[in-house]
């Protein structure tokens, strides 16, 4: 990200369940990568946030986003296919981060051009790292697109 003054990694979190989003954002705020985090509870708030519409009219574009698949209204498939056809957010790195293990599922998110599947862990100290795993990989290690 640059030796001077790095800008904090923005995650964008979409997850219908308030107490997965919890484990997460707790897991996120563990690690000492500097960040920013954005939760939305559905695909269609997710694509709302993304475009910058309706109640998210000042929604900065996140860096990486942690996608649930089972969510209502729309769902992370749908989320994952809009996105990744869409010129202008489709650079963005989509995390699924579900609780599936369906090789349908996981099949289907990499078609649509996800950029990795985990699934969530059962075990609360697995969850959380794997979630900090997530958070080091895209904070540290990954070079992410600039954002526009």
């Amino acid at each position: 990200m640059g030796a001077d003054s790095p800008q904090p990694v923005r995650i964008l979190v979409v997850d219908d369940d308030p107490g997965d989003v919890l484990m997460i954002e707790e897991a996120l705020a563990d690690s000492d990568v500097d960040k920013i985090i954005d939760v939305v509870s559905d695909g269609e708030e997710a694509m709302e946030f993304l475009r910058a519409e309706g109640r998210h009219d000042q929604a900065r574009r996140p860096d990486v986003i942690l996608l649930d698949l089972n969510m209502p209204r729309m769902d992370g498939r749908q989320v994952l296919g809009a996105v990744k056809q869409d010129e202008d957010l489709r650079t963005i790195p989509i995390v699924v981060l579900t609780t599936s293990n369906a090789d349908t599922d996981i099949v289907g998110s990499y078609t649509l051009q996800a950029n990795a599947y985990v699934t969530k862990p059962i075990d609360l100290d697995d969850f959380n790292d794997v979630v900090r795993r997530i958070d080091e990989f895209f904070g540290r290690v990954v070079v992410l697109p600039k954002r526009v």
